[in-house]
């Protein structure tokens, strides 16, 4: 109980930096998500390669090395911003390609006939899609878009290895003032816990009421 009594003000940095993380990349992962989802099922073939590049290249980076690419890699173009920024980036474009797909495969279950009677409404494609398509597709993925969020705050913890202030960061210092490793990172476990309990919850209270009954 020392290694956190003695220092609270440490451990309260890190958890505020990962939350801060957390939700940042959260609000860019969905809008990013919901954005390719769209493009996914455009009519516009240029659109659909568009997303369909978006995800299948952001799948199969490994977040590491996208985490490399964007903080060593956009200040050769002249893109200078904080660390913090630059993490934001990397995990929210990372988890948007999740975020689409988990979309995507909500509005595979949305029936063709409520787009086709949109459209023989007179409703153009962004109106159908914004309005009839996916709003049913996010209920019906509520679960899996939490489950992802939850992975997000996890991956959060790559950030401390590029001068971002989280979580995990927090052992550095405090091994080198000969604190217990094991009881360090039992702390820091427990406020990754906290993170992932809170959108679990989140995501459960969303579930219970926006959910489609199964």
């Amino acid at each position: 109980m020392n290694v956190l009594l003695d220092n609270l003000a440490l451990y309260g940095d890190g958890l505020l930096g990962t939350v801060q993380l957390t939700v940042y990349a959260s609000l860019l992962a969905l809008a990013l998500g919901f954005l390719m989802a769209a493009f996914r099922v455009a009519p516009v073939g240029s659109l659909r390669g568009f997303g369909t590049a978006w995800v299948t290249v952001l799948r199969n980076t490994p977040l590491t090395l996208l985490f490399f690419a964007v903080v060593l890699g956009l200040p050769r173009f002249g893109v200078v911003l904080p660390f913090q920024l630059f993490a934001v980036l990397a995990l929210g474009c990372y988890t948007s390609a999740f975020i689409c797909e988990a979309l995507r495969s909500g509005i595979n279950t949305v029936p063709v006939g409520q787009g086709e009677a949109a459209r023989s409404l007179g409703m153009t494609f962004p109106q159908t899609l914004g309005e009839i398509v996916l709003p049913q597709a996010f209920r019906s993925v509520i679960p899996t878009i939490g489950s992802t969020l939850i992975a997000l705050a996890k991956n959060s913890a790559i950030a401390g290895a590029f001068s971002v202030t989280e979580l995990l960061g927090v052992y550095k210092p405090l091994n080198e003032l000969g604190y217990s490793i094991v009881w360090t990172f039992v702390w820091i476990a427990v406020g990754y816990l906290i993170v992932t309990l809170t959108i679990s919850a989140l995501f459960t209270l969303l579930e219970k009421r926006f959910g489609v009954a199964r």
